[in-house]
């Protein structure tokens, strides 16, 4: 059973200013990889290729992804399932609010002498709201799939084994994400069909190798939280 810990009020102070820095990053991250999805790169420095499908073409959108999916983990394991949940939430009103503005943005004629005019603001923007829409619904989703496994396997291994929750949950919920926006950005035409098969492997096998990668940032995370707030393993601060 998770205990929360309640600490003195200089600490909580401090958990809740470093539980908005997080939050924060994440909303940023966010909203950036929903404004930049558009333009792509290519990942190997080899042609190599999978089923035919070369690989890895990317979006730059994906670049800030995986940090949203470290923070959200770093924020399950030091504040619990309920604060991950609400960083998730608020992020995907960010993701609304941002459209919003956007769509205002595009709606007003540019003048003569703009140097960005509304061809080019809606070549650059102009796909970004059926974008976020098709985001929003496969971040949300995976998002609450990993916060769920990552508990899932935090309370089956006693808050121990930090690797195999941080790794599971991210691998499970990245593949539902990369292959629900992708397919969606091909239904609504942003997106050609004969991209879908190496864009969802190349998506899929860049995000496995970056949770490979950040494990040792989460295990860093969480060792300077424990040691600041003397928690103990499976211990969380409650900061409400």
């Amino acid at each position: 059973m998770v205990k929360d810990k309640i600490v003195n009020s200089e600490k909580k102070l401090l958990a809740q200013k470093l539980y908005l820095i997080l939050a924060s990053l994440f909303i940023t991250s966010l909203v950036v990889s929903n404004l930049i999805f558009q333009k792509f790169f290519y990942w190997h420095p080899i042609n190599f290729e999978i089923f035919g499908e070369k690989l890895f073409y990317l979006s730059v959108g994906i670049l800030p992804y995986p940090i949203t999916f470290l923070i959200t983990d770093l924020i399950s394991e030091i504040y619990g399932k309920k604060k991950a949940n609400q960083v998730v939430t608020v992020g995907i009103f960010a993701a609304v609010f941002s459209t919003l503005i956007i769509y205002v943005a595009d709606a007003v004629p540019a003048m003569d002498n703009s140097p960005v005019d509304d061809i080019l603001f809606k070549k650059v923007f102009g796909s970004t709201i059926i974008a976020v829409l098709s985001s929003m619904l496969s971040y949300l989703f995976a998002q609450y799939i990993d916060i769920h496994i990552y508990h899932f396997w935090k309370n089956l291994t006693k808050g121990k084994m930090l690797w195999l929750r941080n790794n599971f949950s991210t691998f499970f919920s990245q593949f539902v994400d990369t292959f629900t926006i992708i397919f969606l950005l091909c239904l609504t035409d942003i997106l050609e069909w004969d991209q879908f098969l190496g864009l969802l492997i190349s998506g899929f096998i860049f995000k496995v190798f970056i949770a490979l990668v950040d494990t040792p940032f989460l295990y860093l995370g969480v060792y300077i939280f424990r040691k600041k707030f003397n928690l103990k393993i499976n211990e969380e601060l409650d900061i409400d």
